[in-house]
């Protein structure tokens, strides 16, 4: 890997060392420059490859975003190559039921600095969540910005809440602590997500990114910007305005 370009590609500047600091700047970054998005799944029809080769090119040097799979397992090999500590998870996404989705569902990361007793929860291929790592050993609220985060143990492993910004919680995935191997472990389930109906990302086309007091995201036919915690939806009318939004907002031209 070539570290500087990642770097350059996440607008991160500064001396990057297996720290703190440093990961939640990169973290911060990452979430500020690289989209989730599932574009290749719907309108491209295209396989998500997970290899390194395929996941540079396509994030770092097409300048495209991904889903959990792409994005975590990108962000994990940068931080390897840094120098942290770095375990993948299993994560399974609480549906609008209240119930976990499959196994290996979504991919998390704990990561830590050699020598050092902290740990801490790093995502950022879940879309709209925490901009910044978690303190894993911190049982209470978390605050960023408007809203806050939680890791609470349950009889699975750990539940993650966040509390939105009316207020009310929600269970975002549970996850254990078993280490898990990128890419084998979860190729099943990315490979399902791409092809089965009952997966969210074959239904319809999306791409979000974070913003500093909020995030904007485009759907196919509509246009969300959410700042300071106040959301308006605009409708997208023709493929003409579609790719204008994609190529100003996200640099993506399909």
């Amino acid at each position: 890997m070539d570290i500087q370009t990642y770097l350059q590609r996440i607008g991160f500047q500064g001396p990057a060392g297996p720290d703190y600091e440093t990961l939640r700047g990169i973290h911060r970054s990452h979430m500020l420059t690289v989209p989730f998005e599932n574009l290749d799944i719907i309108p491209l029809h295209r396989p998500v490859k997970l290899d390194e080769r395929s996941l540079w090119d396509k994030i770092i040097l097409r300048r495209r975003g991904g889903f959990c799979y792409e994005l975590n397992g990108m962000f994990a090999w940068l931080l390897k190559q840094i120098g942290f500590d770095v375990t993948h998870l299993d994560a399974r996404v609480f549906n609008r039921e209240g119930e976990p989705g499959i196994d290996f569902d979504h991919l998390t990361l704990l990561v830590s600095t050699p020598g050092s007793s902290g740990r801490w929860l790093a995502d950022v291929g879940f879309g709209d969540s925490f901009m910044e790592p978690l303190n894993f050993e911190d049982r209470g609220d978390q605050a960023q910005g408007l809203r806050a985060y939680k890791l609470e143990p349950s009889s699975g492993g750990y539940v993650l809440w966040q509390r939105n910004y009316d207020k009310s919680l929600k269970r975002e995935y549970i996850f254990d602590l078993q280490p898990r191997s990128f890419p084998s472990d979860y190729e099943a389930a990315c490979l399902y997500h791409q092809t089965s109906p009952q997966s969210h990302f074959t239904r319809n086309s999306m791409i979000s990114l974070a913003k500093p007091d909020g995030r904007v995201s485009l759907e196919e036919q509509e246009w969300i910007v959410t700042k300071n915690g106040v959301k308006s939806r605009h409708p997208v009318v023709n493929a003409q305005e579609y790719n204008k939004l994609l190529k100003e907002h996200f640099g993506v031209v399909l």
